[in-house]
């Protein structure tokens, strides 16, 4: 019995053989036509209220110290940077530089404009000021970076970005590379289809070619609501510092070990709503930022944060 099982097996194994052997015989060199079949129904997948995604809890809030104020400053109304011995004040079409030791205005400078519509926040990188300018509150975006002497303030250059995936607010310099805040708002200065969470941080080579970018996490789109990023910086610990437009507020920032979303890390309250600033890179953590109320400059000491690893 059990040899004729075998034997039985043997030869199904044989045809199973012949028969894979068959089909690759048959196998085409080229392929034959074939009738067009006809299109399938829509498939229905209706738009619907998604799970959200888990969230980490909010982060830690720490306190900064205002260490002076400069009231009365003309060109407080759009944001502020500092170097040196000198602070300097942007508004629209318009800087200032001013004395640190006691306010006193050292030079100034007006725009054409016809060319100059949105100077937003600056900085002052390599013996440069460097503002971050755009075309808002209209609309398609435009945006450029125009570069100043940071003594007399003539303007030397441009860097036009033309139409990018936003309005450009702010940029820094870190690791060889550039790092450009575009704004996204609900309102006013927004474009059909966008708010303030399409809001992105774009990574650039040194050359101005886009390389990377992120966008933020809910905990910051929900602060920056419903306009976007005014001011935003790297801090000597490695962290990205950025504000909203109008809350006093630092939202503290790390790249995420994968994914396109920030990690927000920390906050810092700060004297300053929102607006442009600036870390003063010849000092020891300190911002430069503006107050509209009393168009103010304001000097602000951020301490070293006792993050955890």
């Amino acid at each position: 019995m059990l040899r004729r099982f075998l034997a039985g097996m043997a030869l199904a194994t044989l045809a199973l053989d012949c028969s894979t052997a068959a089909l690759a015989q048959e196998r085409p060199s080229v392929a034959e036509p074939a009738e067009a079949r006809a299109i399938p129904p829509l498939a229905d997948y209706p738009k619907r209220e998604e799970r959200p995604l888990p969230q980490p809890p909010y982060p830690p809030t720490f306190a900064s110290v205002e260490m002076r104020r400069y009231a009365d400053i003309r060109e407080a109304g759009q944001g502020a940077a500092a170097a040196g011995d000198d602070f300097y004040a942007v508004v629209n079409t318009r800087l200032g530089r001013y004395a640190k030791a006691d306010g006193a205005k050292l030079a100034e400078w007006a725009g054409d404009p016809t060319l100059f519509v949105h100077l937003n926040a600056c900085l002052v990188h390599e013996a440069r000021l460097m503002c971050a300018h755009s075309n808002f509150p209209h609309v398609p975006m435009v945006s450029s970076i125009e570069v100043f002497d940071p003594e007399t303030l003539e303007h030397l250059d441009s860097v036009s970005l033309g139409h990018q995936i936003g309005s450009l607010t702010w940029i820094d310099f870190k690791d060889g590379a550039w790092w450009a805040l575009f704004a996204h708002y609900d309102g006013r200065g927004g474009e059909d289809g966008r708010d303030h969470r399409h809001t992105t941080l774009v990574r650039f080579d040194d050359q101005w070619r886009r390389t990377e970018s992120w966008v933020f996490p809910p905990s910051v789109l929900e602060r920056f609501a419903p306009t976007s990023s005014s001011g935003g910086g790297w801090g000597d610990d490695g962290l990205l510092y950025v504000s909203g437009h109008d809350a006093p507020e630092l939202y503290v920032l790390a790249l995420p070990e994968a994914g396109s979303v920030l990690r927000h890390v920390a906050t810092v309250n700060v004297g300053i709503e929102g607006q442009g600033w600036a870390w003063d890179r010849t000092a020891d953590r300190e911002i430069w930022g503006i107050s509209r109320q009393g168009r103010s400059v304001v000097q602000i000491h951020v301490p070293p944060l006792p993050l955890q690893p």
